[in-house]
């Protein structure tokens, strides 16, 4: 009896002592070189993880010493299998004493949020439907045949070639919102099965990169209109954007372009990519005829959506606030009707997207109001306009 006591003593004893963290321990590791973060209370040094990280390693690091929680939740459609690659990062937890939540965030919003997000789960509210993302698949590359059909029936006379580009720009453009299905990983349980089609969506209907879609955009998911984290708001000298950025500029005396005139230069950039080949105006029509009209319809259709949700929002330096403080500042929602709901791949739901990255998009019109309930609880500005007033806004 005495030395079986004595052996449970000493295994005690060999089991490793977990360590408790302060905030303000925790908030020093925000480096590129140095990167820890908070989930659900745990404690987790990512930094030698980072580059391995299947979002990318930026995104990652936007976190650092944060509270990652509600991203982590956000961002995962299988939170508990993730965790298993956590485990070895794991070095410790917060201090008994301490708030989960850093830099006195309310507590009880937070906490009101998770359990929407619950409901959400509970509703079933993540689960997409088969039928509508076939359907919506289909009538994409029906798009794609009718207009190879008018080109083998009808040639590449001047008026085919002007409904071959409104068509295929419709196309491109609905393939752009169908992609960011798949990114987002809210079409199959699975995500590897989410990265194919996605891979297949990007790669072979818009000839981009998955890769370079993911690591960008999730960094403006998790931060989204702060400076220096999303790319979104990064425009290489050629735009001032928010409230900020144009005082910051002023003091240091930055001026690249002529920024008091960039609500008139921002129509005009858009024109100089899409100039005519020289064979549309010597009277050829080819290929190139056809893509460029195209091109310039579904650039336009892509830039002015994207937008119009956040440019008009507050654009500003990292304030470390809470999710769903953090979205709502930099995201606002347009009216719905079956129109707006197509036109914009209902990105018109824009604050239940970024509160819900994962969440199938038919489903948004669902928690909507729950959402606003919320953010009236606590007085959240919930942001919505019509289709015609955010385009304003974008240059207002």
């Amino acid at each position: 009896m005495g030395k079986g006591g004595e052996k449970g003593e000493e295994s005690e004893e060999c089991k490793p002592q977990i360590r408790s963290y302060t905030w303000e321990e925790i908030q020093k590791h925000n480096l590129r070189t140095d990167r820890w973060l908070v989930i659900e209370r745990k404690v987790y040094n990512v930094t030698q993880w980072a580059h391995r990280h299947p979002g990318g390693q930026r995104v990652i690091g936007h976190c650092a010493g944060e509270d990652a929680t509600d991203a982590f939740q956000a961002f995962h459609i299988n939170p508990s299998l993730v965790q298993k690659f956590l485990k070895p990062l794991l070095i410790g937890e917060l201090a008994p004493g301490e708030p989960s939540q850093d830099r006195d965030k309310n507590s009880q919003l937070v906490e009101d949020f998770r359990t929407l997000r619950k409901t959400a789960e509970d509703m079933n509210l993540f689960k997409a439907s088969p039928l509508f993302f076939s359907l919506y698949l289909a009538h994409i590359i029906a798009m794609e045949a009718l207009a190879w059909l008018m080109v083998s029936y009808f040639g590449t006379g001047w008026i085919t070639t002007l409904v071959l580009a409104f068509i295929l720009a419709t196309s491109q453009a609905q393939a752009g919102w169908l992609q960011h299905d798949f990114g987002h990983l809210s079409v199959f349980k699975k995500s590897s099965w989410n990265h194919i089609v996605h891979k297949f969506v990007i790669g072979h209907l818009k000839g981009a990169s998955a890769n370079w879609w993911n690591h960008r955009h999730f960094q403006h998911h998790a931060k989204p209109n702060i400076f220096k984290k999303d790319p979104d708001v990064n425009m290489l000298h050629i735009f001032v954007l928010g409230e900020t950025q144009p005082i910051e500029y002023g003091k240091k005396k930055l001026k690249y372009l002529p920024y008091n005139h960039q609500h008139e230069y921002f129509f005009f950039s858009e024109y100089l990519p899409c100039a005519p080949p020289l064979s549309l105006w010597s009277g050829e029509l080819n290929v190139s005829s056809v893509s460029s009209p195209t091109v310039f319809l579904e650039s336009h259709w892509f830039v002015w959506v994207t937008q119009m949700n956040h440019i008009p929002m507050e654009i500003d330096c990292e304030k470390h606030k809470d999710w769903l403080s953090s979205q709502l500042a930099a995201t606002c929602n347009i009216e719905q009707s079956f129109f707006n709901d197509w036109f914009t791949g209902h990105l018109n739901f824009q604050i239940e997207h970024h509160l819900f990255p994962t969440m199938p998009r038919h489903n948004f019109w669902k928690i909507k109001p729950l959402v606003k309930s919320l953010c009236a609880k606590y007085g959240v500005q919930y942001e919505e306009k019509s289709l015609g007033k955010a385009f304003v806004d974008i240059v207002g």
